[in-house]
């Protein structure tokens, strides 16, 4: 079971009823993920500084819309197979969700090869989906220890032995590989855990049987029609939503920009996560000039994963750190 297919029904005493809230909720999370898609599709089409949704707070809330899908994504399974797995039902919608994930992972293969999902949203639900049902039957307490440790764990055990792209799904490889939509099993399989964990707490304390009995208000029911098809929505809603800014760009295209402008805004951008600007002005500027007077910038929009290449990367970086800041000191000296 899945957050992207209608949960199973819990049962209140003496009647098969629906937790209408968790629909409510997901439709929530959906709606969420759209409105960032669309901005990264803004930015994909250059109506939008570069590196716009990668950092600060766009980041954050990617990554609180991935959190709450997983979440979700455990409670479900314990809703549908806590006290007992359904084989027939867990199997058909593990298996229409890994095809959606291996459908997106062609597509994107195609439209944007430097950049495809090979491990997203859809392929950690599906993973998670199956690796959670191990922990149906575990105490809460125990469950929610695991999921700490699934979640901190790329803190500590990043390796460049996961540096290899068939490792990539795990989630400790030394440096983040370049994708679209990177959603590999550690820390966010830890969110999984969490919603198996809070689901079997609100079972003990009688809380689902609360939620069941709540009836949301009419201005719910789109939220709950999306919620509950939710496999479909999360499939339309993107090539809708770019196509609609395509055909946009087609009237009124976005200013063309050159590689070098577009590196310099996307690496001020990240620069100033963590310093100043007129640091990150000086850092930008030493990194691209050295990258066009060595002709590598071509090789770093290409996704080299070498480690030779990443060596020299952070060579680069150091020396330009250096640079930045003792440029900054003789300017203060003055």
């Amino acid at each position: 079971m899945s957050i992207l297919t209608p949960i199973a029904p819990v049962q209140d005493q003496s009647k098969t009823k629906r937790i209408i809230a968790i629909d409510v909720a997901r439709g929530i999370a959906l709606l969420a993920m759209a409105s960032y898609h669309f901005t990264w599709d803004l930015e994909f089409f250059g109506y939008t500084d570069p590196g716009l949704t990668a950092f600060g707070w766009w980041k954050f809330y990617a990554r609180c819309i991935a959190s709450t899908f997983l979440f979700l994504v455990g409670v479900s399974l314990f809703l549908a197979h806590g006290k007992q797995i359904r084989w027939n039902g867990f199997w058909k919608r593990f298996a229409m969700v890994a095809g959606a994930a291996l459908a997106i992972s062609a597509a994107t293969r195609f439209a944007t090869p430097d950049s495809f999902i090979f491990f997203g949203i859809l392929h950690e639900i599906a993973l998670a989906s199956l690796l959670g049902l191990a922990f149906l039957r575990l105490p809460a307490l125990l469950t929610l220890v695991v999921a700490a440790f699934v979640i901190t764990a790329p803190l500590y055990l990043r390796s460049g032995i996961f540096d290899h792209p068939a490792l990539w799904w795990v989630g400790l490889s030394a440096t983040n590989p370049r994708s679209n939509d990177y959603v590999p099993l550690l820390p966010w399989f830890g969110a999984v855990l969490a919603g198996i964990a809070a689901a079997k707490l609100s079972s003990a304390s009688g809380m689902l049987t609360r939620l069941a009995s709540v009836t949301p208000a009419r201005w719910t029911n789109p939220l709950v029609f999306i919620g509950r098809h939710s496999l479909a929505f999360y499939l339309i809603h993107q090539p809708v939503l770019i196509g609609s800014v395509w055909l946009f760009s087609q009237i009124m295209p976005a200013p063309v920009e050159t590689r070098q402008v577009s590196f310099l805004k996307e690496c001020q951008m990240s620069c100033e996560q963590s310093r100043d600007t007129e640091f990150c002005s000086s850092y930008c500027v030493c990194m691209l000039d050295t990258l066009e007077g060595e002709a590598t910038l071509d090789r770093l929009y290409s996704n080299d994963q070498a480690a030779d290449w990443k060596a020299h990367l952070d060579e680069l970086a150091g020396a330009c750190t250096a640079k930045a800041d003792s440029t900054l000191m003789e300017g203060g000296a003055q």
